[in-house]
């Protein structure tokens, strides 16, 4: 979705400029490799230190477009979104262009299929004289009931409210200064004291840390009516078969479905099960009886849920941080710039991973003080540095590193290499890494 969210424009006239992308730092190199493996190119990668929603993000990103003095209409598209008539989606864009270069803010309103409970609606007010195809932004609807949803979808004038914007940086920035000077403070001070590191963009951590966390619609568009000086809001209607795949139901409604409406992926065995999801990523999932269900298998833990309750997942992960549990901060499989690597199994004095490295790839020379290493080659070629030897290592081969002993895996090639990694001694946490080179800026010493 990252990938097709990223693509949406292309061939858009005018052309846009090379897209921003605002994430977590915690997931930087899962980004940039699907950047590059989607040939993304020239894109900023904006990493947010901390989550603090989307009006802080949104407001990095003008001060961002407006360091070198220019003023660019700003569209906002969040990537959990699939849209499968593009087109249908550049005319909406098309037809949001010219009230935003005159100031307005466009939001765009999805044409309801349904009478859907799990999202804020848009309602319409007249239709805008100066800007066809565009109406007037009468009010944000909060989620409503079923009853109250069912109205909605026959009154024809409520939207729902997809997350998109469209607006000027000059225009978002005065809203922000006005309605919000505390997050517009913090902002400014958060891209003032910015670095690159590599291909990344990192702001000023402790800045934007202090930055109140609020989305867009709270922070500035529901607050457009009781400030007319800021600019009016219309809404352009959104007709593009949209989704917003931010929950497990949502996945249910949009993916291919078999002839008992399952969704299933990877290793999966249904017997007399219906309406279900089930998903699974490392080993066999086996449904029996079960009917409206979300099984979600990964390795680090497994979900089971009521397909109609999968908006509280976010209540069970807060319980999950609140409990320090590993999952949340210590995932299975973790990306690097270089490609991957997979705790497979964690003992007294060891630990096994199943490291990828991508075709061109290379990790630093490093050496650490407090364990050994034997790397087994399970598929490719890797090009290896141990102490003084450099080597070439192929499928079924292996070496052995000693405590303290200089070494860096490369992949020359063009073909995915995967090793498998044991390691040995009294310490293996991800902190005792000195390294030497490194292609990624990512030099200790």
């Amino acid at each position: 979705m990252l990938q097709a969210t990223l693509h949406r424009l292309d061939g858009f006239d005018p052309a846009p400029s090379p897209p921003l992308v605002i994430g977590n730092e915690e997931y930087r190199f899962l980004i940039a490799e699907q950047m590059r493996a989607g040939g993304v190119h020239g894109a900023t990668l904006l990493l947010e230190p901390v989550g603090r929603n989307t009006a802080p993000a949104l407001t990095l990103a003008a001060n961002i477009a407006r360091e070198k003095g220019d003023d660019p209409l700003l569209l906002v598209m969040p990537a959990d979104h699939i849209i499968a008539n593009v087109q249908a989606f550049r005319d909406a864009v098309a037809m949001g262009l010219e009230p935003a270069t005159h100031g307005a803010f466009v939001t765009f309103g999805v044409v309801p299929t349904r009478p859907e409970t799990g999202y804020g609606y848009l309602h319409r007010g007249r239709a805008n004289p100066a800007h066809p195809g565009a109406f007037e932004l009468d009010a944000f609807v909060e989620k409503p009931d079923a009853e109250t949803a069912q109205a909605y979808l026959r009154d024809g004038a409520y939207l729902w409210n997809s997350g998109i914007f469209l607006m000027r940086a000059s225009t978002w920035l005065s809203a922000i200064a006005a309605l919000q000077p505390q997050m517009d403070r913090a902002c400014r001070e958060a891209v003032r004291g910015s670095k690159r590191d590599g291909e990344f963009l990192r702001v000023d951590r402790d800045a934007f840390a202090a930055c109140p966390s609020d989305s867009i619609d709270y922070a500035v568009m529901e607050k457009l009516d009781a400030n007319p000086q800021l600019g009016g809001a219309v809404v352009v209607p959104l007709d593009a078969q949209w989704s917003d795949v931010g929950a497990w139901d949502a996945l249910w409604e949009v993916a291919d479905k078999d002839a008992d409406n399952n969704v299933t992926r990877g290793d999966v065995l249904l017997e007399d099960s219906r309406e279900s999801l089930v998903l699974a990523h490392s080993r066999q999932v086996t449904a029996l009886g079960c009917e409206g269900m979300v099984i979600v298998e990964t390795p680090d833990a497994i979900l089971v849920a009521d397909r109609k309750r999968t908006q509280g997942v976010k209540r069970v992960v807060a319980r999950l941080k609140a409990m320090g549990r590993e999952e949340i901060s210590a995932p299975r499989k973790v990306f690097r710039p270089w490609g991957w690597y997979d705790s497979l199994e964690c003992g007294p004095g060891f630990q096994v991973k199943r490291i990828g490295v991508n075709p061109g790839a290379s990790l630093s020379l490093q050496m650490h003080h407090h364990r050994a290493e034997h790397w087994v080659v399970v598929t490719g070629t890797g090009h290896v540095t141990n102490g003084d030897r450099v080597f070439d290592l192929h499928a079924n081969e292996s070496t052995y590193i000693p405590i303290g002993t200089r070494h860096r895996l490369e992949n020359l090639t063009e073909q995915p290499l995967e090793i498998i990694e044991v390691q040995t001694g009294d310490y293996l946490g991800e902190d005792d890494i000195v390294r030497f080179e490194d292609r990624y800026a990512r030099v200790d010493a």
